[in-house]
């Protein structure tokens, strides 16, 4: 009598690899090229900017000296709140002012304003004219001795005299934001105007019937729908105009006496004009923290509005 052989366990199969990458590690291959890139061109010089940030270094002298946080403490111990002040001051100035500009500018061409096809676009010129250009257009309206502005008021009696606006500490702040402003201000109008041609026209016509008027419906429909565009392009114009230079540099370069010195100003003039290359970036370490801020602010305003999409 035969007996059969018991079955014998087969090992199961492998697939041979043949050499694949994993998805991480091929992914990480595609990348690195830009990353690489990246790390030589922001990521060390940012780091070595930073790093010089600890020495005595001129730009007229070789070698450095190892001086710690001297270079910081020079400047919180000194200007850097007066510089942050004025910083802020044109900040909330350049942003507050063209927003409130652009928002009534995009209301009116809302509305169904005859010609504001045309409109739209001439709004828009002052955006696409670089930013030195509109820096010299206006220096020349503020000139003191044949400047528009002054002709303008003293043929209409409301001065007897030229007024130097840009060499006055109580007005060249206020010149410089107004430049600022007729720059900055038709982005803001086209970003807002998009915002308010999503609002549904329906909502309108139903508080319309409800008896609301026009300021009433602003503040029960249309800015309710608006808020989120509107916060958006708040807060990159004020990162934005937080290191602005070239209007500022260019007007006034931080004068009269220092008035309308910024942060950019600053770390300009520290380097290129007084050549303490250790101390301009010892401040631009500090003024980046700054700016590291508003962007985590930005992120996660932007991080909310996704998440309530």
């Amino acid at each position: 009598m035969s007996t059969a052989a018991p079955p014998q366990k087969v090992a199961p199969r492998r697939e041979r690899s043949g050499g694949r990458l994993s998805n991480g590690a091929f992914a990480l291959l595609l990348t690195a090229p830009g990353l690489a890139l990246f790390a030589a061109i922001i990521i060390y010089p940012l780091l070595s900017a930073l790093f010089t940030g600890f020495f005595k270094q001129d730009l007229r002298l070789p070698g450095r000296e190892f001086v710690g946080l001297e270079n910081f403490s020079y400047w919180l111990d000194g200007d850097f709140l007066t510089i942050l002040k004025q910083t802020l001051i044109f900040t909330f100035g350049a942003t507050l002012v063209p927003f409130v500009v652009g928002f009534a500018l995009a209301l009116a061409l809302n509305s169904g304003l005859k010609g504001s096809g045309f409109l739209r676009g001439l709004f828009l010129f002052p955006w696409v004219i670089p930013g030195v250009v509109v820096s010299f257009l206006w220096m020349w309206i503020f000139n003191a001795n044949y400047g528009v502005l002054n002709g303008v008021l003293m043929k209409a009696g409301i001065i007897e005299e030229s007024i130097s606006w840009l060499g006055q500490p109580g007005t060249a702040m206020l010149a410089v934001i107004v430049t600022k402003t007729w720059a900055s201000f038709p982005w803001m109008m086209v970003m807002l105007l998009a915002g308010l041609q999503t609002v549904p026209k329906e909502l309108h016509e139903a508080a319309s019937m409800d008896g609301a008027g026009s300021i009433r419906r602003f503040f029960a429909v249309t800015w309710p729908q608006v808020r989120g565009v509107a916060s958006i392009v708040l807060l990159l114009e004020f990162i934005w105009n937080f290191q602005h230079f070239d209007t500022i540099y260019v007007l006034t370069g931080g004068g009269p006496a220092g008035t309308t010195e910024t942060f950019a100003t600053a770390v300009y003039q520290t380097a290129f004009k007084g050549f303490d290359i250790g101390r301009a970036t010892a401040l631009g370490g500090l003024w980046m923290v700054l700016l590291l801020i508003l962007v985590a602010v930005y992120l996660r305003i932007t991080e909310r509005k996704g998440d309530a999409r």
